[in-house]
């Protein structure tokens, strides 16, 4: 018996993982996609033309690197699905006009008019009964000074010149946003848990969390659809 067997995960899943910046969102996905067999989704970060630019100028580059991201994510949800599921994906969509827009349309480094042609574009592709939205949303969880240390030891220069107030005000924005996310069903993980690198019985624990949490949610939404 496989591990998607044995923790009832259907092999057509799609699983999101969202956290804040240094929460551990790629270690998480490759080990869930080993363990399941499942194929990866990541961020496309080092190619992205207008990254660097931004770290540099986030008033001059908020709005082009939110609208690349919004197009790249986009693109890759509609591939994940048309190829029928069995994917882990670095990075939700929603997290990008939840915290991102948001936060730079709030500190004034996203003007009015380019904040609500972003937002009313991601409403007009994301937003719908049309787009294939993830089985599950994983949301990765811990204190902040955990995930500035994560930060620092990860070793990007463009992240680690960023004033610690930038990562902070970014930290609380994600704490309210998941507490109001609904576009999906979720499951919270503390990343003071496990340790995926460390301890190989971590990953057994969180499949059988996921398991649970996919077959409830299945499960209500075939009540639903009854109704």
């Amino acid at each position: 018996m496989n591990l998607r067997e044995k923790y009832h995960i259907p092999n057509d899943s799609v699983i999101t993982i969202a956290g804040t910046v240094g929460v551990g969102k790629s270690t998480m996905t490759k080990a869930l996609a080993n363990a399941l067999n499942f194929k990866t989704s990541f961020e496309k970060v080092d190619k992205n033309p207008y990254l660097e630019n931004f770290y540099e100028d986030f008033e001059r580059w908020s709005f082009h690197l939110q609208v690349y991201f919004l197009a790249e994510r986009f693109k890759e949800q509609k591939k994940i699905f048309e190829y029928g599921g069995g994917f882990i994906q670095d990075r939700s969509i929603y997290e990008d006009t939840g915290i991102f827009a948001k936060m730079h349309y709030d500190n004034g480094t996203m003007s009015p008019t380019d904040y609500e042609t972003y937002t009313s574009l991601f409403d007009a592709m994301v937003m719908t009964p049309y787009f294939p939205h993830p089985d599950l949303l994983i949301y990765l969880e811990g204190s902040f000074d955990e995930i500035i240390n994560r930060i620092q030891q990860r070793g990007r220069d463009m992240e680690k010149s960023t004033p610690i107030t930038y990562w902070e005000e970014m930290y609380k924005r994600y704490t309210n946003w998941i507490d109001n996310f609904n576009a999906c069903p979720i499951l919270r993980v503390n990343i003071s848990d496990y340790d995926l690198i460390k301890e190989e019985n971590s990953i057994p624990l969180i499949l059988e969390k996921v398991g649970h949490s996919l077959q409830h949610s299945r499960r209500y939404t075939r009540k639903q659809l009854t109704k």
